[in-house]
């Protein structure tokens, strides 16, 4: 029951109720609702590779890119060169034992230095 105060006269005194707008039929007024995308029967109708098409592009795939390969390629070789000096330097014993000895010396007057 609504609360809607009446005086002697039968004059409205206040109403308490609020309008609140039914969102249901506020949407049923407007009518159907137009999409705008494409709808599910377009995907369905839409055109797909063949059995051999997708074959194919999963061999491409598996290939990868020239690009890529030549850069790995390069980056091979880059690192092949490393580890050659790398080798040469190890194997070459003086070269490296003085090397320690200069660290050495070095880390000795750093500490030194720290006091």
């Amino acid at each position: 029951m609504s609360k809607i105060k009446l005086n002697y006269r039968g004059k409205q005194l206040w109403d308490n109720r609020v309008a609140y707008p039914n969102p249901i039929a506020m949407a049923r007024s407007r009518g159907p609702i137009q999409s705008s995308g494409p709808t599910t029967q377009d995907y369905l109708n839409r055109p797909r590779p063949t059995w051999e098409e997708v074959k194919e592009q999963l061999e491409k795939k598996k290939k990868g890119s020239k690009a890529l390969a030549k850069f790995e390629g390069k980056m091979n070789e880059n690192w092949k060169k490393e580890l050659e000096k790398h080798r040469e330097r190890l194997l070459s014993g003086n070269e490296s034992s003085s090397k320690k000895n200069n660290n050495n010396k070095r880390k000795k007057r750093r500490n030194l230095l720290d006091f």
